[in-house]
């Protein structure tokens, strides 16, 4: 391709609102064009290496059986309320009415859809075990767009469902993916982990997150430097050191203006883990037979020394949202914000005890009155029911549940997951397989996706220097830049034509710039391979060839670049294919 006739303008500067050096470089490089808030255009460059990846995607998800599909993008709210999830997804998903007033939507996903496909074409167990996959654009409208690709409103996704007749069979086809996914990612030269995940608004029992690890990232990843235990923040456990001793008398103690609990810990001179903290949410429920909402107050307690994971408390309580609770809602079961705890509640609320405070006894509580907490309570004695579960947030320097050394944390991008959805849609959707014993039985489900252009994004995060981008051989745009800085064009024209009759792919910058400027855009647009001819070498009969992974400079013999091209291209593919990796889970 000649760069005097792209569709390309490269920029000196950073572009306002670029918080990261990869969206900052996909930017100035031509790579992609913000046309509003969470929504790119991908130009030429974003384009080819967004191909790349996704004939990558095609060839592991191919591999392993998949068959390609293609689902619609907007799709009849009706499949949608057959899982309830058209009103329990808030306002990310778009919604709208046609022009005969039925209620549509536009698909952030397609469980439902693939679901309402597969009861049409799915009647028996000599069918399955089934996977197909798509690559589709998809919206979501997300309130918080940013870092370019990492977080946007539409974008491009590679999402597979799986269908089985039985938990063994799902088991083994998850592990097939999960074991693609890394062959996917090592192909493309990112490095990612895999972690147990929160299933969020997906469903099931079973999940896994693929994270490339960076500053930028939104999730916290929670590691054991020691055993290797992974896990999103949301899920992850830790080992509880309980405090536990014989029961003490409950007693009343006056303490004003001591509303926190490092407040009430200086007041009383105790620890925070001998003290139990209350939190307030208010949950959203919907009947799965009326399909109503409904809101309830949550009371969540911890040790001081802890805080509430939201996503742990949403599922202990099945809750569809949560927000915090107002103070009014608090006071109206019989609690005090500041110096609240179970102890003499009351009123419609749901009541939720972290393992650790049920298994502590003489906790520092809250007295349910303004100035005054109470010494030793005792869940069981002084107070009893709702729910107990792990509602406690993980954290660097708690101890591994695995092998009690020390937990350490970081920050990760999402770049792909996985989940065991079960029959969370089947069953819900009707979606049947006659068996063997001639039973009709839900179809057993999975779902795999891929964000293509988040992907991208992780890329140049991780594959960049001073100058610009440097992408891996396998999803840069192009192979070769060629730069030419003589006057007599028919020879570059000539080496050009010689590369592309090799099946070299080739950017030739033929513009009538100075050398500086063409450099400048060697190095932000990053090709693995620059060729550069100029009057020096070309008197020698050899042309400059610079790497731009290494910085490495060397020549070629004119008579031999498409040689010594080719050869280079297939060490640099064979670095990073030696690197590929099959990860099994355990």
């Amino acid at each position: 391709m000649r760069m005097s006739h792209m569709f390309l303008r490269t920029l000196r500067e950073a572009p306002s609102g670029a918080d990261s050096k990869g969206y900052e470089y996909l930017v100035r490089s031509g790579f992609i064009s913000q046309l509003g808030a969470g929504i790119f255009s991908l130009l030429p460059f974003g384009t080819r290496s967004t191909e790349k990846i996704k004939k990558i995607l095609r060839e592991e998800m191919d591999r392993i059986g998949g068959e390609e599909i293609e689902m619609p993008v907007v799709n009849p709210a009706d499949i949608w309320k057959e899982t309830g999830r058209y009103y329990s997804i808030d306002k990310e998903m778009a919604r709208f009415k046609d022009r005969m007033n039925r209620d549509m939507v536009l698909a952030m996903t397609n469980e439902e859809t693939v679901t309402a496909l597969a009861r049409t074409v799915i009647d028996s167990y000599k069918k399955l075990p089934l996977l197909v996959y798509q690559i589709q654009t998809k919206f979501r409208d997300d309130p918080r767009p940013r870092a370019g690709l990492i977080r946007v409103r539409e974008f491009t996704m590679k999402d597979g469902y799986s269908f089985d007749r039985s938990q063994e069979g799902l088991d083994k086809i998850y592990r097939d993916n999960y074991k693609a996914y890394f062959r996917i990612f090592s192909r493309t030269g990112l490095p990612v982990i895999a972690v147990a995940s929160d299933t969020g608004m997906m469903g099931g029992k079973v999940a896994h997150e693929y994270m490339y690890l960076s500053p930028i990232g939104e999730d916290t990843i929670i590691m054991c430097p020691e055993c290797g235990y992974t896990a999103n923040k949301q899920v992850a456990t830790f080992k509880k050191e309980i405090v536990k001793g014989e029961m003490k008398p409950l007693e009343k103690v006056k303490t004003p203006e001591a509303k926190t609990i490092d407040e009430l810990c200086a007041f009383l001179s105790v620890k925070p883990s001998e003290t139990c903290k209350a939190v307030f949410m208010v949950g959203t429920f919907i009947d799965e037979k009326t399909e109503e909402e409904s809101e309830k107050l949550i009371a969540a307690f911890v040790r001081g020394d802890m805080d509430v994971e939201e996503a742990k408390l949403s599922h202990a309580v099945k809750a569809s949202e949560l927000r915090p609770a107002h103070e009014e809602e608090i006071r109206a079961c019989g609690m005090t914000p500041g110096f609240a705890s179970a102890i003499g509640a009351k009123g419609d609320f749901i009541l939720v005890v972290d393992d650790g405070v049920a298994s502590s006894t003489n906790l520092v509580a809250g007295a349910n009155e303004e100035g005054y907490h109470y010494l030793n309570t005792n869940y069981g004695r002084d107070y009893e029911g709702g729910i107990v579960a792990d509602i406690a947030s993980a954290k660097a320097g708690y101890k591994c549940p695995v092998c009690g050394k020390e937990l350490a944390s970081s920050k990760g991008v999402e770049v792909g997951n996985i989940f065991q959805l079960g029959t969370r849609y089947s069953a819900a959707m009707g979606a049947t397989f006659q068996d063997e014993d001639g039973k009709e039985k839900p179809l057993i489900m999975g779902c795999y996706g891929i964000g293509v252009g988040r992907l991208l994004a992780c890329l140049a995060e991780e594959y960049n220097d001073e100058n610009g981008l440097k992408l891996p051989i396998t999803v840069a745009p192009y192979q070769v830049h060629l730069v030419s800085l003589v006057k007599d064009q028919q020879i570059a024209e000539d080496i050009y034509q010689k590369l592309l009759d090799n099946g070299i792919e080739v950017l030739y910058d033929d513009r009538k710039e100075s050398p500086g400027v063409k450099f400048a855009d060697a190095d932000l647009i990053g090709l693995p391979i620059r060729i550069t001819i100029g009057n020096r070498s070309l008197k020698e009969g050899k042309v400059e060839v610079k790497l731009r992974s290494t910085g490495e400079v060397t020549s070629y013999k004119l008579e031999d670049i498409a040689e010594e091209v080719l050869q280079e291209i297939e060490r640099e593919v064979k670095e990073i294919n030696d690197k590929v990796v099959e990860k099994e889970l355990v």
